[in-house]
């Protein structure tokens, strides 16, 4: 009989966080959802924050109903997050407050100032990483400018993800794939740049030891386990950033594929054997990320669906509350090419009334406003598919190859029209699946951690086999070809 084991995911998103329950064989991955939360930030008389309290004791309610659905055989708990938001531990090993969220202002002007101290071609030499203001570097810089009380009186600076689990098992730690999100390591050799934190006058002390995926870091708190009703549970770092976890599962074979990891941010790029840090790859403002198995994720950050989500969650307070597949058939039936914006523009970073802020853009760009939700919602998804472009035409020039597929995972995927426009805009092969790719990548790589699983090919292999898998063919290309001629001549599409 073929054995199985059971292990739990605990999956922190922007938006929400889930506990995700997975069986394992040799053959296959069965996933079922047992807790979602919401996970929205909080104001403050500090600023924008994180309700961690809030975040630990969902995530235990989480992992109580798991351990409960699995009559306690649990094999492992791996949890995964967002990157660059951490939080700072006191002498005591407590939180002396609750982590920024990485949309708070505190970091505005700051790349500047960092830019002052240390040149910034230098910067990215030393870190390989896409310059953002939300980077834990200028989160913390932004900290030591004010003389922060607070950073004074850090003992440890621990990622969220790895917050959470040194809440579960005592030990501070920085999982490497959630490290190299923060531009504070040196992805040449996976460990804190002691160049960076000398030159930005950042206290390295306080930065934890960086742990490679796939390492089990500790065991469930005893009192932890009381509570939820199991035995010993390993606390496993199986990948904490969240892509990491996601390109894991990317059901992808040989080579000459990319990756677009498809949610509130999207994250596209290749999976490399080492760093690229080169003037190319500062031109086109790439970040390496670290990836599992001692690899390189080449990738860029772009703003994803966070724009469309602003701009529902806006038409929702003024009372028209339609679903995503309502504002998509809405989309499907308007203009094609009525409008462009750039995903990435700095005005659509922060909360806010987004329809009113997207009329902004066209207005500063000689274009129309728009008043119809569904031409609105396709001039989104029209113009994240041609950034995708633009984003793929620069990984072929900085890797030397030829990509023929796009894989894409995630929550997006569930869009079709825009899986549609990404193939159509890319003229690629797009094989969208699974939705589920963070949590399979999570509780997979900690069945390679027990032994389970032998590498990632295998884990791949195991997503193919047990999800369904969607394939969209490029159409209209000539017409799209034009269209992105025209946007890179007008907005520079970049």
């Amino acid at each position: 009989m073929e054995q199985k084991r059971e292990y739990i995911a605990v999956d922190l998103g922007a938006e929400s966080g889930r506990v995700m329950l997975g069986s394992v064989s040799a053959e296959r991955i069965s996933l079922w959802e047992v807790h979602r939360f919401s996970n929205g930030p909080i104001e403050t008389a500090e600023g924008l924050q994180w309700d961690f309290d809030k975040l630990f004791s969902e995530t235990k309610t989480g992992i109580a109903e798991a351990v409960k659905q699995s009559e306690g055989r649990i094999s492992g708990i791996a949890v995964d997050s967002w990157g660059v938001d951490f939080g700072l531990l006191g002498a005591d090993g407590r939180l002396v407050e609750n982590p920024y969220h990485y949309r708070d202002s505190r970091t505005d002007g700051v790349m500047d100032r960092a830019f002052e101290l240390m040149d910034k071609r230098e910067i990215y030499a030393n870190s390989g990483i896409q310059f953002m203001q939300i980077n834990t570097a200028y989160q913390l810089l932004s900290m030591r400018l004010v003389n922060s009380e607070v950073l004074a009186k850090a003992k440890t600076l621990v990622l969220v993800a790895d917050l959470v689990a040194y809440y579960l098992c005592g030990r501070a730690f920085a999982g490497y794939t959630l490290a190299s999100t923060s531009q504070l390591m040196d992805m040449r050799n996976g460990q804190w740049s002691a160049e960076i934190f000398d030159r930005l006058k950042l206290p390295i002390e306080i930065m934890p030891e960086v742990v490679r995926p796939g390492q089990v870091v500790g065991q469930l708190k005893s009192e932890l386990c009381d509570e939820f009703g199991c035995g010993s549970v390993n606390v496993i770092a199986a990948g904490s950033h969240d892509t990491a976890c996601a390109v894991a599962a990317v059901p992808a074979r040989g080579k000459k594929w990319a990756y677009l990891s498809s949610g509130t941010w999207s994250l596209m790029g290749t999976e490399e054997g080492q760093a690229i840090i080169n003037d190319k790859t500062f031109g086109y403002q790439f970040t390496n990320e670290g990836g599992v198995e001692n690899t390189i994720l080449l990738l860029k950050n772009i703003m994803g669906l966070w724009v469309l989500q602003e701009c529902r969650r806006q038409w929702r307070r003024d009372g028209d509350d339609l679903s995503y597949a309502e504002l998509t058939a809405k989309a499907a039936e308007a203009e094609p090419f009525a409008a462009y914006i750039d995903p990435d523009y700095g005005g659509f970073l922060w909360h806010g009334d987004m329809p009113a802020k997207v009329d902004e853009y066209l207005a500063k760009t000689g274009q129309k406003a728009i008043d119809d939700k569904g031409q609105m919602v396709r001039a989104i998804l029209e113009s994240l598919a041609l950034k995708y472009r633009s984003v793929m035409e620069a990984l072929e020039d900085v890797t030397a190859e030829t990509i023929e597929t796009l894989h894409i995972v995630g929550g997006g995927i569930q869009n079709e029209l825009l899986c549609q426009f990404v193939a159509n805009a890319t003229g690629k092969k797009v094989v969208a699946g699974p939705i589920e790719a963070t949590s399979s990548g999570n509780i997979l790589m900690q069945a390679k951690a027990a032994g389970q699983i032998e590498s990632v090919e295998q884990i791949r292999r195991i997503v193919g086999r047990s999800f369904d898998i969607k394939r969209y063919e490029p159409a209209d290309r000539a017409l799209w070809s034009e269209h992105y001629k025209t946007v890179k001549a007008e907005y520079g599409c970049q």
